[in-house]
């Protein structure tokens, strides 16, 4: 469970976390974390958000955001603001450490999913662009598709499919989280 203090690291994005305020702290109206991400981190698949708004603000380093219309350098002292639905990738292709200030309104459920990630990365579980596998990605999507939503295929489309392969995914062992990542 996230608590104030404590840290998750993704070897495989290079992006570490920090939990400053979770969703218990804050009745769950607020998710603040400061992000770190590694020299030349991997560029996450596109997504968004439905019902969330997140607020960036870079502390140290340049933060590159894709966005559908246009691609956004972030420097120390930028902000920036990702409404609810736009979709976007971040990541740092520098060759020194980024440091975000990164700030999810309402939190929901959004730690959970990077603790499960981040765990997922750490056992080895995930790709070299760090996704782990369609099945594993089957039982996170459906559990956690009102904070995060891959961008393509359309999310009709993914939630036929990810409801067609998650009874599969449950009979081969996996979890849409699990709890030693959860501690």
């Amino acid at each position: 469970m996230a608590y104030r203090g404590k840290q998750i690291d993704n070897p495989v994005t290079k992006q570490r976390i920090v939990f400053l305020q979770t969703a218990k702290d804050t009745d769950g109206q607020l998710l603040e974390m400061e992000a770190s991400f590694g020299a030349n981190s991997v560029e996450p698949a596109a997504h968004y958000h439905p019902f969330q708004e997140e607020d960036f603000t870079v502390l140290e380093g340049q933060l590159t955001v894709k966005m559908p219309t246009q691609i956004v350098v972030l420097k120390a002292g930028d902000s920036l603001h990702i409404a609810s639905g736009l979709i976007h990738a971040m990541w740092n292709p520098t060759n020194s450490t980024t440091v975000v200030n990164w700030q999810v309104r309402p939190a929901m459920n959004s730690e959970h999913l990077l603790e499960t990630a981040a765990g997922l990365a750490k056992d080895g579980k995930v790709n070299k662009k760090g996704m782990p596998g369609i099945l594993q990605v089957a039982l996170m999507a459906n559990k956690y598709s009102k904070v995060f939503r891959l961008s393509k295929p359309a999310f009709a489309v993914q939630k036929i499919v990810f409801a067609m392969l998650s009874p599969i995914a449950s009979l081969a062992g996996l979890r849409a989280d699990y709890e030693e990542y959860l501690d």
